[in-house]
């Protein structure tokens, strides 16, 4: 249902994201992301890395990383998807929120909300 290739909505050597390889309907789930979470204590050490760009808000107190493809999906404030927390089973759920068609990049809104347009943390960056 999906694959990670190179995406053209970044300029990083490395810069890759999801796509569907067949069309997805409108809130069909298209991955369940296992969580590696870490007290938001320890986030202070992964803020010094490259890694800190992927961790995502677990709950209160808690910082995650995602398996899976669950840190490849790229942001868009117009996203074709979105994603839930499922803390009973320590994952992220991702779903379809348009029907998306085979070949499109799977974006989601990093905000956690698909209609969140606040800016997100590299904006602020680009901007000093």
């Amino acid at each position: 249902m999906i694959e990670v290739r190179l995406s053209t909505l970044t300029d990083e050597e490395f810069g890759r994201g999801v796509f569907a390889t067949r069309n997805i309907s409108k809130n069909e789930l298209i991955h369940e992301a296992p969580v590696l979470p870490y007290p938001n204590d320890q986030h202070q050490f992964i803020e010094q890395t490259r890694l800190a760009d992927y961790a995502f808000e677990y709950g209160e107190n808690h910082t995650a990383f995602l398996l899976g493809y669950g840190m490849m999906f790229n942001h868009s404030y117009e996203p074709n998807a979105n994603y839930e927390i499922n803390f009973e089973k320590d994952t992220f759920d991702f779903y379809a929120y348009n029907d998306i068609k085979a070949g499109e990049e799977v974006l989601i809104n990093y905000n956690g909300f698909v209609d969140d347009e606040d800016p997100l943390w590299f904006n602020e960056e680009e901007e000093q």
